[in-house]
């Protein structure tokens, strides 16, 4: 027999809302939607959606995700709860972030689209509602974090790849343009990276050696990448 607090307490909505970040051509980009409900319908949004009774928020992240952009098989982080009580002006809504980093050209952009969703590049993006700007704001926080601790890269990048393709993905998460040649130094003192014998000559006469990651299952480092 449940305890008779819990009829007195009020009910409260639960929602996820996913920043879905992409990488494509050097560029880091969120997807968004036009909300399909009210308040502030057809609005740009991050993808999300209500929590179900019979499901946990992880179960309902990846429900959403797939019913508003046809997006699958997707790995989520958890991120944040947020809670303010005047967040939502539809009611006391409480929703909790996700997100994710992929390769869009990995994934079907027009079946993207054909859902409605749409790429924005992460440096311009518009108003979103709500508090979404600074759900967003959590999430690429958390994703700078990961990359500093983690060699980011492993579904991003192709599977041989330069250092400066290294560079550009590591340029586009954090927003800044790390100098060539301490970034080298860098990534190359981790251990994690072996050259190869090929060079892509695409770019210069000279020519830039191939790596490819060693043991990429083991990727978390003992030291940060760069300093936040």
């Amino acid at each position: 027999m449940l305890d008779k607090n819990y009829d007195i307490q009020s009910k409260q909505l639960v929602a996820v809302d996913c920043s879905i970040f992409g990488y494509e051509d050097g560029v880091l980009k969120l997807l968004l939607f036009h909300r399909n409900i009210e308040p502030c319908k057809d609005q740009l949004s991050l993808v999300g959606g209500w929590v179900n009774e019979d499901e946990s928020v992880e179960n309902a992240a990846f429900r959403v995700l797939k019913k508003l952009t046809g997006l699958i098989n997707i790995a989520m982080e958890q991120v944040c709860v947020f809670s303010k009580p005047d967040r939502d002006p539809g009611g006391r809504v409480i929703t909790v972030g996700f997100n994710a980093l992929i390769n869009i050209k990995s994934h079907n952009k027009d079946l993207v689209r054909e859902f409605g969703a749409e790429w924005f590049e992460v440096d311009s993006l518009p108003k979103l509602i709500f508090d979404h700007n600074e759900i967003f704001k959590k999430s690429l926080q958390q994703l700078r974090f990961k990359a500093s601790y983690h060699i980011v890269g492993l579904d991003l990048l192709p599977k041989k790849f330069t250092i400066t393709q290294v560079r550009h993905l590591y340029n586009s998460i954090f927003q800044r343009e790390f100098d060539p040649g301490n970034f080298r130094k860098k990534i190359l003192s981790l251990n994690v990276l072996k050259r190869l014998d090929k060079k892509d000559s695409s770019k210069s006469k000279k020519g830039a050696f191939y790596y490819e990651f060693i043991n990429p299952e083991k990727m978390s480092i003992n030291e940060r990448i760069v300093k936040i």
